[in-house]
């Protein structure tokens, strides 16, 4: 399948097309199959510009830093070459970690810090069937009552299912390679070089650890102690040092007013996450919390009259398997706050760029390093 057709679902997805919609129910393709797709005139024949050149999406600078931060553990959210917010908290974060000027520049004493990993940008990547072999689900039901119907929650199509193994998107995908480029076993795609330095994931076995493995987490050396989630900066900090020694925080209950703590701990910054937190409706609940248990693959269970924007909050609740495409994607670290977590998300480009129900939110990929470095029991405080 070429990149060119493996783009439409998403294109007419992300654009709320009727005409995907209306396809046949949704069902799961079997492995190695590509998921049944619009025509390929669906997409227009734009021109395609090699990466870092006139005309093309991607900056090759920037692209080669997000791939260097990601692999640094300040990650700037999807690695697209684009500059943006997000890109220059990552960059911030990574500069007070690394005693270098705290201006968010990509300049360079950072770009020299950066590059010490003698990591190239891209690697070119033979596809195996167990890269891109589903199960796929599309078009991806939109309604809770159907998406409980589904036996997993998966990816749309091979398309995106590559993109999330590489902290990418689709569209940077088809930017590296051109959209005539082929995707599917045995073919051969330029990809961002996130294949982790260490990849010893210790006691995490069974069904999870090929979830490490396939989403190119980097266990690493990188440990803490506690997090700090700042509102106002948008991303989660692991902390390395001594947490706030105050009480935590009593858990009020939906609509409970908090008050932001004074004492966030005597801590360095040892890595930091971009992710999204709360909204109007469900704001962040400032405190301080602890993350008492951690689920991988966990099912979400959808009660529709907790959540502010549900139709129908008489409707009944819904219980949703497991899957990188769930609500709360493959891990869910629990919060002592009541319906609260730290979680993976089925939107990953959506990091530090648009709301949620109250929860903190990360890519896939960002939750499940998240886990690795910190134990089950840690403080988390929660401030604007």
């Amino acid at each position: 399948m070429s990149l060119r057709r493996a783009l439409i679902p998403a294109l007419l997805i992300a654009a709320g097309s009727a005409a995907a919609l209306a396809q046949k129910p949704a069902s799961s393709a079997p492995a190695g199959k590509a998921a049944t797709a619009p025509p390929a005139a669906a997409v227009k024949n734009a021109g395609w510009a090699a990466p870092g050149t006139k005309g093309s999406p991607i900056d090759g600078t920037i692209f080669h830093a997000q791939v260097l931060l990601d692999a640094a553990g300040f990650p700037s959210g999807v690695i697209d070459g684009k500059k943006g917010k997000v890109f220059e908290q990552a960059i911030k974060g990574y500069q007070e970690a690394n005693s270098l000027e705290t201006n968010g520049q990509l300049d360079g004493n950072t770009r020299r810090s950066l590059l010490a990993q003698n990591r190239p940008s891209t690697i070119m990547v033979k596809l195996t069937p167990e890269q891109v072999g589903g199960p796929f689900v599309y078009p991806f039901p939109k309604k809770p009552e159907d998406q409980a119907k589904l036996p997993f929650m998966g990816y749309r199509n091979m398309l995106e299912e590559v993109a999330e193994e590489f902290h990418t998107t689709p569209d940077t995908i088809v930017a590296l390679n051109g959209p005539d480029a082929l995707i599917g076993p045995g073919q051969v795609l330029r990809l961002p070089n996130v294949v982790p330095a260490k990849a010893d994931y210790g006691e995490v076995k069974g069904d999870v650890l090929p979830w490490f493995q396939k989403l190119n987490v980097d266990s690493g050396d990188i440990q803490g102690d506690y997090v700090v989630v700042s509102k106002h900066l948008g991303v989660l900090r692991v902390m390395k040092g001594t947490p706030p020694a105050g009480p935590l925080t009593k858990d009020g209950g939906k609509g409970a007013k908090y008050v932001a703590p004074t004492d966030l701990g005597q801590g360095t910054v040892v890595a930091q996450f971009p992710v999204t937190m709360g909204s109007t409706h469900d704001p962040l609940p400032l405190g301080l919390w602890k993350v008492v248990t951690y689920a991988y693959l966990p099912p979400f269970h959808y009660q529709p009259d907790l959540f502010w924007d549900a139709k129908d909050k008489s409707a009944p609740d819904q219980m949703l398997k497991p899957g990188p495409n769930g609500p709360v994607g493959l891990a869910w670290l629990d919060l002592t706050k009541e319906h609260y977590g730290i979680h993976g998300t089925s939107s990953p480009d959506t990091i530090g760029r648009a709301e949620s129900h109250g929860c903190i939110r990360l890519s896939n990929w960002d939750v499940l390093r998240l886990s690795r470095m910190l134990k089950p029991g840690f403080k988390a405080v929660f401030t604007n």
